[in-house]
């Protein structure tokens, strides 16, 4: 587990609002009672096999149908220069195949990167929790597990407070309007509604929410704004929206229209198409504040 020090950082309320770019026609005060808060940009790195990949929409990794971007602790220490607010990595088949996540991999990030690491993947008790967060991670995102016993959500929430819990939910359009949440790798359908689902979530203990989009999935076509706004306007803590990213204009729709509070993308970043600094000055030219 990192020092002491460094995981104060992040977790202060000061940390949120340090360096943020805020328009300048805001009358807003930049300290540490503002209600301006950054909006995060996060790189995802999807692993599989030790591997860092990226394919088109989920389950794909059964199929052969990824493509291999690099090593993780390489590609987290080039966005950690880049100046990325956070790193999320999922090990996208460990639910599927009954693997555990990938220890070792967070232990040598977390040795030589110092963003916070949200994990996930393959976390199915509590144990597995604070093994994640021993290694390194600051936050452990929970999906097909979260679904199968709700109570973990709590129990999490409890022993390591709702800042470190993450519930990730894979959600496809079924009907107008209407959003299911599937699970294993977006894989099986589960009946519940996304909307409702996020809300339950929260109210077990949930500290965040990632939203991610199966339609939207590696396309690089846009976020699911109606989505995102509907359940960022249903809960009480932050939205990540994931899951569409291709171009510069996607990100600062899903932050205004959706009312997300970060946005997280994988292939527009692991293939040099931009960088974490060309998202963030991008945002500011918007008037979204984000750290610089």
């Amino acid at each position: 587990m990192r020092g002491a020090t460094e995981r104060s950082r992040f977790g202060s309320v000061a940390a949120a609002v340090e360096s943020v770019n805020v328009p300048d026609d805001s009358t807003r005060v930049i300290g540490l009672f503002s209600n301006v808060l950054a909006k995060r940009v996060i790189p995802c790195l999807d692993v599989h096999d030790g591997q860092v990949t990226r394919g088109v929409q989920f389950g794909k990794a059964e199929a052969g149908e990824l493509r291999n971007v690099g090593d993780p602790v390489a590609l987290a220490l080039r966005y950690n220069e880049q100046g990325a607010d956070e790193m999320v990595f999922f090990d996208i088949t460990a639910s599927a195949h009954g693997r555990k996540t990938m220890i070792h991999v967070i232990e040598r990030v977390a040795e030589q990167c110092f963003m916070p690491l949200t994990v996930g993947g393959g976390i199915r008790t509590v144990d597995d929790m604070q093994a994640m967060l021993r290694a390194g991670a600051d936050k452990v995102s929970i999906n097909t597990a979260a679904l199968a016993t709700p109570d973990l959500v709590r129990e999490g929430a409890e022993k390591f407070g709702s800042q470190c819990i993450v519930v990730s939910i894979d959600a496809k359009r079924v009907g107008p309007g209407s959003w299911e949440v599937f699970s294993h790798g977006g894989r099986k359908p589960t009946g519940l509604d996304a909307t409702g689902w996020a809300t339950r979530a929260v109210s077990l203990g949930a500290g965040e929410i990632v939203l991610n989009s199966i339609d939207a999935d590696g396309t690089k076509a846009g976020f699911d704004l109606e989505i995102t706004r509907r359940i960022s306007e249903s809960v009480g803590v932050p939205v990540v929206a994931s899951g569409g990213a291709g171009k510069l204009e996607h990100m600062a729709e899903v932050l205004l229209e959706g009312k997300a509070d970060a946005v997280l993308a994988a292939s527009i970043f692991h293939f040099g198409e931009y960088t974490v600094c060309d998202v963030k000055n991008y945002l500011a030219k918007r008037n979204i504040p984000v750290r610089l």
